[in-house]
């Protein structure tokens, strides 16, 4: 017996709606990674009052943060006094547009941003921050780097596995699929590990440097984005691995069927 052309078509309108969808959410998982990458607002200090902390004590550690000399714990005594929010690139904190000493207090506030250098991104932590004699803490080095790399090599396997769904159109075969999912699949763990990495690094930071009693930090919507974007590869790959081989499976079989 053949299946019935009416079965065909149902089968493969079954795998087109599946390919769609992987495709959907393969690209939203990319917008998500790439404005996750792209935002500072991976981790947020809120400060009770950010605009005293700016004033004499606290306006030599602002301009010691726009240093390119600042070391971990300048920068982040910053962060913990003005409202500071951190991403992958770049550190960000609120200060008065006018902080001046002979200029009254300001209500008016800005938000000034310093971009990592690439040596930034893979100099040596130490044990105790800021202090060079102290060690190289080994894991939250290799915890910061990879929290830097490991976006990156989500998106490239992404885009490598849409090259491969184009070349599977212009083939008109749904199999080479299979390597779209698995590049997917890959992608969604290094999405997975970048934000295990910074959860551990944020928290090893932390245990180094304790906020103080006024402030309070959370995660922030950009690493939410991330946070997302993992199940959402996930999904996009399990779709494209489960339409390439079940219709591999009722091709053999429907090859069979017109051999007997």
């Amino acid at each position: 017996l053949f299946p019935s052309s009416s079965q065909g078509a149902m089968m493969d309108n079954r795998f087109a709606t599946a390919l769609v969808i992987a495709c959907v959410l393969s690209l939203i998982s990319t917008i998500y990674m790439a404005a996750s990458i792209g935002t500072d607002f991976w981790y947020e200090y809120h400060t009770l009052s950010p605009a005293e902390n700016v004033s004499e004590a606290g306006r030599s550690i602002w301009e010691e943060f726009v240093s390119e000399e600042a070391d971990e714990k300048t920068y982040t005594d910053a962060l913990f006094r003005c409202n500071g929010t951190v991403g992958l690139w770049r550190r960000c904190i609120t200060v008065p547009k006018n902080s001046h000493w002979y200029s009254p207090p300001e209500t008016d506030m800005t938000t000034n941003c310093i971009s990592f250098s690439l040596s930034d991104q893979f100099m040596e932590k130490y044990i105790e921050p800021g202090n060079h004699n102290s060690g190289t803490d080994l894991n939250r080095t290799y915890l910061w780097r990879l929290q830097f790399l490991l976006p990156f090599v989500s998106l490239g396997l992404m885009c490598f596995g849409a090259l491969i769904g184009l070349c599977a159109c212009a083939c008109r075969s749904l199999y080479p699929a299979i390597a779209t999912g698995v590049l997917h699949f890959l992608a969604g763990l290094c999405t997975l590990g970048l934000v295990g990495c910074y959860v551990a690094g944020i928290e090893l930071l932390h245990k180094k440097l304790p906020l103080p009693d006024d402030v309070r930090g959370e995660f922030g919507w950009s690493f939410c984005l991330a946070c997302v974007s993992a199940p959402l590869q996930f999904m996009a790959a399990a779709l494209f691995i489960w339409a390439a081989r079940t219709n591999r499976k009722e091709f053999t079989l429907l090859k069979a069927y017109r051999v007997a």
